[in-house]
């Protein structure tokens, strides 16, 4: 294995491109596996994050194996030695691109709504994906690059078979690949954690990339702190020291942010859950902090005593929360919890101690009820987001909400069931908990006149 998952290999694969940071530069990733690879390329490099779509041709009876590609500007590629070799006739072949072309329409409105795709016109594109098999996807993504007029093409991929650069046929201007294997039977076989990406991903991905291009690129707002006064904006990788366990986690602080959000994933998650991104980059954008993090090491989690240990996992966030309070940049800040599922019992939990400093909590799809008789004990204003398919968590949310004695809401998502994959209901969650933070976080910060 020459990789454990998409974010490691975006991350071998940003430290040969750094040759091309400071340049007029975007990063294409090739949805969906591609995405996180190039999220994390085009972080390293500073640059902003677009998608490139492009669909496979996969052969009726062996998908997996491409046939051929289409993607946007109506670029097509058909690879006929596959053809020849599987005997794919004209019909099928016809019948597989008419159902792809109906998948790519449904995922560019889905992934970039009413936004267009980033601008080409005059600069280097660098395309991304998780590793280069036929090279069908590939090639048609860099000739869609060519018909939006990039004035140069840079392909970089993790893994590709040994004959890769000859396979593109000078589609690109430079091609980099970390490892070029002989023996090639399929792209997974390289990585340890090769699992699907999903679709929620792939927009937290975007929708991260453009947060922090939006923080970097706003004006100050008039009567704002100096630069030199607010703390510069952070946004990295960290590892937080716990009780027996250090916890990798990610910190994202927007300049002049009045509070952090603390978020605890549910079961079964982890920091790199696409839902809590996706409510994270949201509250990003809203200028609030968020920390996520691994509530449990991987060797923890493998106890499944550990994962539904409420005692255990509030004790973490509360050791997280006081690492945090000693960071540089949160001076004065004000933090708030929002937790999913299990993890929102842990966050009330935690804000139920005597000695809790919390100014909001938020549960998404919770199970308070696993807070048992710390509820009543909660002082922080406490908004319960359920979602009205998910019955049997709504009526543990309602009865969870009759023992609250702080400030509370409970808000019932209409249609969503318990993972809110609906359309428009995470945004929906987003926009709630955005709301309830601003409003909370914000009210509990001193002002400059009272620090001072």
């Amino acid at each position: 294995m020459y990789f454990a998952d998409r974010i490691d290999a975006g991350r071998q694969l940003a430290a040969r491109l750094h040759h091309l940071k400071g340049q007029d530069l975007v990063v294409v990733g090739l949805p969906r596996g591609g995405v996180p690879v190039a999220a994390q390329v085009a972080e390293a490099l500073g640059a902003p994050l677009d998608v490139c779509l492009v669909r496979k041709l996969g052969v009726p009876f062996q998908p997996e194996l491409a046939m051929g590609a289409i993607g946007e500007e109506g670029v097509r590629v058909i690879n006929e030695e596959v053809l020849r070799g599987t005997g794919v006739t004209d019909r099928a072949l016809a019948a597989v691109e008419e159902h792809e072309r109906g998948v790519l329409q449904q995922r560019a409105r889905h992934y970039r709504g009413e936004r267009q795709p980033a601008r080409y016109e005059g600069r280097t594109v660098l395309v991304v994906d998780d590793g280069l098999a036929t090279g069908s996807t590939a090639l048609a993504a860099c000739r869609i690059a060519r018909a939006r007029g990039a004035s140069r093409i840079v392909l970089a991929v993790p893994v590709a078979p040994h004959d890769w650069s000859a396979r593109l046929g000078g589609a690109a201007d430079e091609g980099v690949c970390l490892h070029t294997p002989r023996l090639f039977y399929a792209i997974g076989q390289f990585y340890t954690d090769f699992g699907q990406t999903s679709d929620e991903e792939v927009i937290a991905c975007l929708e991260h990339n453009r947060a922090v291009h939006a923080r970097s690129d706003a004006p100050q707002a008039a009567g704002s702190a100096s630069p030199e006064d607010a703390p510069p904006p952070y946004d990295g990788e960290v590892r937080i020291p716990a009780t027996g366990a250090a916890l990798d986690g990610r910190l994202t602080l927007p300049r002049g942010a009045p509070g952090v959000v603390l978020f605890a994933h549910g079961s079964g998650s982890s920091r790199k859950s696409p839902r809590n991104r996706f409510v994270a980059t949201g509250l990003n954008r809203a200028g609030l902090g968020t920390l996520l993090f691994d509530l449990l090491t991987e060797a923890e989690a493998v106890n499944r005593d550990n994962v539904f240990d409420t005692a255990l996992l509030a004790r973490r966030l509360i050791q997280a929360t006081e690492w945090l309070r000693e960071q540089p940049g949160t001076e004065g800040m004000a933090f708030g919890y929002f937790g999913a599922s299990t993890g929102a019992a842990a966050a009330l939990w935690a804000a139920a101690e005597p000695a809790a400093d919390v100014a909001a909590v938020v549960s998404r799809g919770g199970r308070p009820d696993l807070a048992g008789a710390r509820l009543p004990e909660v002082k922080a204003p406490t908004l319960l987001v359920v979602g009205g398919r998910d019955h049997v968590v709504l009526d543990l949310n309602r009865q969870a909400a009759a023992r609250l004695s702080c400030e509370h809401r409970l808000a019932v998502v209409p249609g969503a069931t318990h993972l809110f994959e609906e359309p428009g209901t995470l945004e929906s969650v987003t926009e709630l908990a955005t709301e309830w933070f601003t409003g909370h976080l914000a009210s509990a910060v001193p002002s400059a006149g009272a620090r001072g």
